[in-house]
């Protein structure tokens, strides 16, 4: 696991600076404590920075096939590559190393582009080929590791792992894009591709991009992959079972390949618990285990863990979090680099700083609810779905639209009660509806917070337009599927994984998700939808797979969640800050916000009134971003280098 940066000219063959390029790529030393190294050339500059993990003594990057006439950095893990190893020697192919890096770039020589449909595992990269004068970048098909990228204005082009390497970069301009800024506001994170500056790009997941000295502009990314749901699968539910559970195991074998210290994550839900689980089925070692509890048991889920570490005998590792664990936001606005908004970000940044003690990588379940079907929204979305299927959308807009807007926000009142929400969701078509459940401030909150000059800036832009565009490509209609592709597309690249690998890296922690293995992914796109919600009862099927291996406790329990006390911390130790940030200065000057209902919405939520932990905790964690973009990202870097470019 790794850091990554480069710079390439597009228009010649200019020198960079070597001092530019250490710089650039030191300010991701998290990522890569062990080793860094650089690469340069005419019109091109490559730097890596390495948590070594597998070859430990030849593994260094950046490495170069035969004749050095290829380079590569490489961040992630190609769980396949001794496979490929076998069957490039068997082409000719000459290795100089052990490394799963090396892999990557024989795959080129032999297949091009094409190598990337070969490749299992997790990864960005970034491949020059002198002979052909082209810089190829890539990403995995789930995202799980990132790749950031911008056109600098003399024609450079800048990429590296974190958002930080292009900002630290003296010629680019840190100006915040204001779809963007929407974007934020309506799901708590800047979904790829966009970025929160203006000019600064998110590779997709499954995307490369191909650039080609003499090129006049950045081409748009290509798709390489994508998950159909075709819901054709005959199997039969006994069968299903019995290969699921084939299949996560060879998915967390694969990814027990390591030579420092291997463990996993155990929070004691059901997909971190079956992770571990598929560990001892195929690892006769003891495995470590690392959870967090909370001292509020409100959020407290260790005794589950416990349950889960005592079946499999694991060294098990548990650290108490207080409850008023809120002292993270800076260090998590640096971290992110761009506005995030979830507050699980706290506790999963203090697992990884666990685990770290005790491991280099850690297994994780995270991509179980998305694959499988455990998010309670998702039961919400297909009652929704029944009744929005029953009556034509004419009719439904007029009726329920009108009943959500009359109908009190009633967050004091039994669930049963707030019917607010549900009203609204009913006149809107599927896309719009699930945005409408995702988001953290809806659509007539967002229009009420904005200022008037920033609604002009917007120019009529919606974060649904992004829903929309992926609900076109998701090719099914099947209620379920549709949601989970855009969960796909969306919150699992923008939130979760982005979540944790920030985490994971700050602490130079690697962390591996056999949930997200794409072979399974693809699989479980086929499976009927009724396999994976059954009724009330969410991710059916990985449930009933997982009856020998785990306690009914742990399967069959209520969802709690990765959460912390949000509502009780902004009326409480947080308060005095909530209100100096976001009814100072700094957000005023913005200008993106409504400065009375700021206030608003402040007043009502400290005084117990309403209950706007969620909107008012994004704010803070914008607020947090605004006082860091006011620091130069690299100021002594840049003093020490003096250049402009």
């Amino acid at each position: 696991m790794c850091g990554i940066s480069g710079l390439f000219d597009l228009r010649g063959k200019r020198a960079f600076s070597p001092a530019l390029m250490s710089a650039i790529n030191d300010i991701q030393a998290h990522r890569g404590p062990d080793e860094a190294d650089l690469h340069l050339e005419p019109g091109l500059a490559m730097g890596h920075r390495r948590l070594s993990v597998i070859d430990l003594a030849t593994g260094i990057q950046p490495q170069f096939n035969e004749d050095g006439s290829v380079v590569i950095v490489f961040n992630g893990e190609i769980y396949n590559y001794r496979e490929l190893t076998t069957e490039l020697k068997a082409l000719g192919h000459v290795f100089k190393t052990r490394s799963d890096t090396e892999v990557i770039v024989h795959a080129w020589e032999a297949w091009g582009e094409d190598c990337l449909h070969r490749l299992r595992g997790m990864f960005a990269f970034g491949l020059w080929d002198r002979n052909q004068q082209v810089l190829f970048l890539a990403r995995d098909r789930m995202g799980v590791k990132p790749m950031h990228y911008a056109l600098l204005p003399d024609g450079s082009f800048v990429f590296g792992s974190e958002l930080k390497v292009i900002t630290a970069h003296p010629a680019f301009a840190r100006k915040i894009d204001p779809l963007a800024v929407e974007e934020y506001f309506a799901v708590g994170y800047v979904a790829d591709p966009r970025c929160i500056y203006e000019g600064a790009f998110k590779l997709p997941p499954g995307h490369k991009l191909l650039l080609r000295r003499g090129m006049e502009r950045i081409p748009a990314p290509q798709a390489y992959w994508d998950v159909r749901f075709t819901l054709d699968n005959p199997i039969s539910l006994q069968d299903a079972q019995a290969e699921l559970l084939q299949r996560i195991d060879e998915s967390v074998r694969l990814r027990l390949v390591s030579d420092v210290p291997l463990g996993a994550f155990l929070s004691g839900g059901v997909d971190s618990s079956a992770v571990v689980a598929s560990m001892a089925q195929v690892d006769g070692s003891r495995i470590k285990t690392c959870a967090i509890g909370f001292d509020d048991p409100r959020f407290n889920e260790s005794q589950f863990a416990q349950m889960v570490a005592d079946r499999y005998r694991t060294d098990h590792s548990l650290d108490i979090v207080g409850s008023d664990d809120f002292d993270l936001i800076d260090t998590l606005a640096w971290l992110y680099d761009e506005p995030f908004a979830d507050s699980s970000a706290v506790p999963t940044y203090r697992v990884c700083q666990m685990a770290r003690k005790h491991v280099t990588v850690a297994l994780s379940g995270d991509g179980g609810d998305e694959s499988f079907g455990g998010y309670r929204r998702y039961r919400l979305h297909l009652a929704e779905e029944k009744a929005r299927r029953a009556l034509p959308l004419g009719l439904r807009r007029p009726v329920f639209g009108a009943l959500g807007k009359i109908y009190p926000k009633a967050d004091w009142a039994p669930r049963v009660l707030r019917a607010k929400t549900t009203f609204q969701a009913l006149a809107f078509d599927s896309a719009q509806a699930y945005l409408h459940s995702v988001s953290v401030l809806r659509a007539d909150e967002r229009e009420r917070l904005y200022s008037a000059g920033f609604k002009r800036q917007l120019g009529g832009y919606s974060a649904l337009d992004m829903f929309r565009t992926h609900a076109e490509r998701a090719g099914t209609d099947d209620p379920l599927a549709l949601v989970q592709y855009l969960d796909y597309k969306t919150w699992l690249v923008g939130d979760i994984n982005t979540k944790v690998d920030r985490a994971g890296m700050a602490h130079s922690l690697e962390v591996r998700e056999p949930l997200m293995d794409h072979q399974l992914i693809e699989w479980l796109a086929t499976l009927p939808s009724a396999l994976k919600i059954q009724g009330q009862e969410g991710k059916y099927l990985l449930k009933k797979a997982f009856e020998p291996r785990l306690p009914a406790d742990v399967l069959y329990r209520p969802k709690m969640g990765f959460s912390v006390p949000l509502a009780s911390w902004l009326r409480g130790p947080l308060a005095e800050r909530t209100r100096e940030a976001l009814l100072g200065p700094r957000m005023a000057d913005a200008g993106y916000f409504d400065p009375d209902q700021l206030r608003s919405m402040v007043r009502q939520h400290q005084s117990g009134q309403r209950d706007f932990s969620a909107p008012l905790w994004t704010l803070l964690m914008f607020e947090a971003f605004l006082r860091q973009q006011e620091r130069p990202p690299m100021a002594e870097q840049a003093a020490a280098i003096g250049v402009a470019a």
